[in-house]
């Protein structure tokens, strides 16, 4: 083959790339393109933090493909035009990528497929962003695993395959190609970005991974949950965008738990779980693709939510009275980033609290999160919510209070965000209506609910549908 085009899309990286590493395989001269769609402009989840990450990561991989000798071209508009004009100007023979999973993002692929191939041009699809697809780990009756313990078992029982090799410098001359302009502040595309994004791009997940396997990945069982410590990894924005392989990650996992010690080795067997949730959540979305528009168990689609927009919007400010709830909401809208312990916080709260749909706190985290992944993001919430996988859902309810007591003792995370509660004392940080008169001065809002009354609607909105189906 002599010319072939790469298409880069969530696999923004020189290493460790499957279908990259194909293409200079099989092709005489390679050329790499972006094609900024119109969805990172008009699409109902785009965010401002999100797209930052992708437009440094951008830029940062476009510097590496330079020294490498690999121009990046950027074109802008739809995938299924761009594509077999691009080629067309080429000569190119075929256009190599990396798998995706979302349904939209499969039916695009469906409508370059048949572009391409009007065009006479090859279309190859590759298995990248996951060790193991949709349909590669199936139960003993062949059918997708709807329960992680069991789909975590399969998954472990297989050997792991090692991470591709480096791109390598390029001998081929490159004859100019015309590109469109990255855009690096977001303004052109409808979303100013206001969060810098300092750690975006291949060498800031290379480095992240380093420094978590040097120490934190040692008490990462215990440390994760505790919001106020540095005890996670901040690889999930990496590998949502693919700056970094799950191959290398895995890697340096293995190593890293080799040379642990028997004490720090269940602390890696936690976070190998925890990468093996994100594979779980996306095989979930692939097989059952009806998750993203209801619930897991479609009984769940008929409760009865509140539609109270007032307790939603204080949700979204950080502005409920609860004091680890709020400084969480506070410091995802202010970074893009929310620790997971307290993802579940928050979505709980939203669901078994406010007795809101949790396809708004769905919707509204995919608008925030620098890190939004559609399976991830829905599995997680109807996790929370109690209408996804989990075998005993519903009855599962966090108490705010007791969360904020157990995760964040000293109060240093409320500290930090909710700063009107600075001067509390611990006993009152995460209760601060214990002393009226404290909670006043501090012009703290009162609480819009009381958990004590939520939580026996909450089970009685369930119960009320499992009655239904009994009858």
């Amino acid at each position: 083959m002599k010319t072939a085009v790469h298409w880069f899309r969530r696999d923004l990286r020189v290493s460790d790339n499957t279908a990259l590493s194909e293409a200079v395989q099989r092709a005489e001269r390679v050329v790499p393109v972006f094609i900024l769609e119109d969805a990172f402009r008009t699409g109902p989840d785009v965010g401002a933090a999100r797209l930052a990450f992708l437009l440094r990561s951008l830029d940062s991989l476009r510097k590496n493909l330079a020294e490498l000798g690999y121009p990046l071209v950027i074109r802008r508009g739809r995938s299924e035009v761009e594509l077999p004009r691009l080629c067309a100007e080429l000569g190119a023979q075929a256009v190599f990528c990396n798998k995706r999973y979302e349904p939209y993002a499969q039916a695009r692929d469906n409508r370059v497929f048949n572009a391409l191939n009007g065009a006479g041009v090859g279309f190859e699809v590759f298995k990248d962003a996951v060790i193991w697809e949709e349909r590669e780990l199936l139960t003993k009756a062949g059918n997708p695993f709807t329960v992680f313990t069991p789909y975590s078992r399969a998954w472990k029982a297989r050997a792991i395959p090692p991470p591709k090799p480096k791109l390598r410098a390029s001998s081929k001359r490159v004859p100019k190609i015309a590109s469109d302009p990255l855009p690096l502040d977001g303004a052109d595309l409808g979303h100013p970005l206001s969060q810098t994004m300092p750690f975006a791009g291949e060498r800031a997940a290379r480095d992240a991974l380093r420094a978590f396997l040097k120490q934190p990945i040692f008490t990462y069982g215990t440390a994760r949950d505790f919001p106020a410590q540095n005890g996670t990894s901040r690889l999930s924005p990496h590998l949502r965008c693919g700056t970094i392989g799950i191959r290398t990650v895995l890697t340096g996992l293995r190593k890293a738990r080799a040379e642990a010690s028997p004490a720090q080795r269940p602390s890696c067997d936690v976070f190998l779980n925890e990468l093996i949730w994100r594979e779980f959540y996306l095989q979930v979305l692939s097989n059952f693709p009806r998750v993203m528009r209801g619930c897991f168990r479609p009984e769940y689609d008929a409760l009865k939510w509140s539609d109270n927009r007032e307790h939603f919007e204080a949700w979204c400010a950080g502005m409920t009275g609860y004091p680890i709830v709020d400084a969480a909401m506070r410091c995802l809208n202010a970074t893009g980033w929310m620790h997971n312990r307290l993802r579940m916080i928050v979505a709980m709260f939203l669901t078994k609290d406010l007795l809101i749909n949790w396809q708004w706190g769905e919707r509204y985290f995919m608008q925030k999160l620098v890190d939004g992944d559609m399976a991830a993001n829905n599995g997680g919430w109807q996790w929370s919510a109690g209408t996804g996988t989990d075998a005993a859902p519903y009855f599962r309810i966090f108490n705010p209070v007791s969360q904020g007591l157990k995760f964040d003792p000293q109060g240093e995370f409320v500290r930090e965000w909710v700063p009107e509660l600075a001067a509390l004392p611990e006993d009152l940080i995460h209760q601060p209506w214990e002393d009226p008169l404290l909670a006043a001065k501090s012009r703290y809002p009162a609480r819009i609910v009381l958990h004590e009354e939520q939580r026996p609607k909450c089970l009685a909105m369930f119960k009320a549908v499992s009655r239904r189906l009994q009858v």
